[in-house]
């Protein structure tokens, strides 16, 4: 490890010189890529270089307890616990920021949120989670697209899906997808009691042309009059577009633009990131008899978390987190739960690692 962190950080002062080259800044794209680098090491080097001050604490003072002055001895004996216990800290600190940083984790992503089990109230579950997410990307500076939108009759949705655009999207949001459960008394119960509904989100990496190639043979594409509400509202020409990839039977419908392009266009996007996440976790099953994650991304069926409104309390069952201000985490202030799923994740990666290099 020490190997690995002495040429890192030759690296780090290497970019150092080289963001400071003028040359480097006449070339947009190359500096933003050495800027880029430099900012993921940074963080390692935040870590590495207290490391370096307290190992060469630790060397004196065990030198000094060596040597033939008692006195300096003494203070030193009594400096050394607590050199080694930082010591141990920022080691562990450097290893998980030695994890490998999944490539998926600055793409964009398609977020798709459905109505499950409990009718209605399901559907406005639903809507309270989109809306969750919105305000959490919205505090991020990210932006939101929303591409398919299918509303239940008290306001609700059945089904939304959005695309949600900026810095490190997929790797903050990877871990939502999964089963979504709300206990609560809905509005239309008389007698209080309280019910439990279900929406499942799903959170697919955005995928681009360069990752997947889809051949037009594979597609089936109709077009027809998309639905409307009456009036003014209602589509006169044939807009809405049902795209079937033949060979998964995978179908995306889009209706929500007046025109037949735009929904074509965003139908396909829909479609791209399903097939990638297909992908994924055709791979995930290859490797799940190697390892077993302890945060999962991939799994639908998995009831990953419990909203419970009587006790203003919401609880992540994959890492055991429980927070009593569920008000303010569906007014978007996710991050802690978010950072504890990326901190298990991460912990699990490096147990994976270190069982890896035993093994070898």
């Amino acid at each position: 490890m020490l190997a690995k962190l002495e040429s890192l950080a030759d690296r780090y002062e290497e970019l150092n010189r080289l963001l400071a080259d003028p040359s480097v800044h006449s070339a947009p794209e190359r500096f933003r890529d050495l800027s880029r680098e430099h900012a993921e090491l940074r963080k390692l080097m935040e870590a590495y270089e207290p490391w370096r001050q307290v190992h060469a604490r630790i060397i004196e003072a065990e030198e000094l307890i060596a040597g033939d002055d008692p006195e300096l001895a003494n203070l030193a004996h009594e400096e050394l616990p607590d050199l080694r216990r930082k010591q141990a800290e920022l080691e562990d600190r450097i290893k998980l920021l030695l994890v490998p940083k999944d490539p998926l984790d600055g793409k964009n992503i398609i977020l798709e949120i459905r109505a499950g089990a409990g009718g209605e109230e399901a559907g406005l579950f639903a809507r309270d989670l989109f809306q969750m997410y919105l305000r959490y990307a919205e505090g991020k500076g990210w932006k939101i697209e929303t591409m398919s939108m299918t509303p239940s009759e008290q306001g609700g949705f059945k089904e939304v899906i959005a695309q949600i655009a900026g810095r490190e999207v997929y790797g903050r949001l990877r871990y939502e997808s999964g089963v979504h459960r709300v206990q609560r008394v809905p509005a239309t119960e008389a007698q209080g009691r309280i019910h439990t509904s279900a929406a499942t989100v799903a959170v697919l990496p955005e995928a681009e042309e360069v990752d997947l190639k889809i051949e037009e043979s594979d597609l089936k594409i109709d077009v027809y009059r998309s639905g409307g509400a009456g009036g003014q509202s209602v589509n006169t020409t044939d807009s809405a577009v049902r795209v079937t990839h033949k060979p998964t039977g995978l179908v995306v419908v889009c209706q929500d633009e007046r025109s037949q392009h735009k929904n074509k266009a965003k139908a396909l996007k829909i479609l791209r990131a399903r097939l990638l996440d297909l992908e994924r976790q055709r791979l995930d099953e290859e490797r799940s008899s190697m390892r077993r994650d302890m945060v999962r991304s991939g799994d639908r069926s998995e009831k990953i978390r419990t909203y419970n409104f009587p006790q203003n309390r919401v609880t992540d069952h994959r890492v055991g987190l429980t927070l009593y201000k569920l008000d303010r985490f569906l007014d978007g202030e996710m991050e802690e739960m978010i950072e504890g799923l990326a901190a298990a994740h991460k912990a699990e990666q490096l147990s994976a690692m270190e069982k890896e290099e035993i093994s070898r």
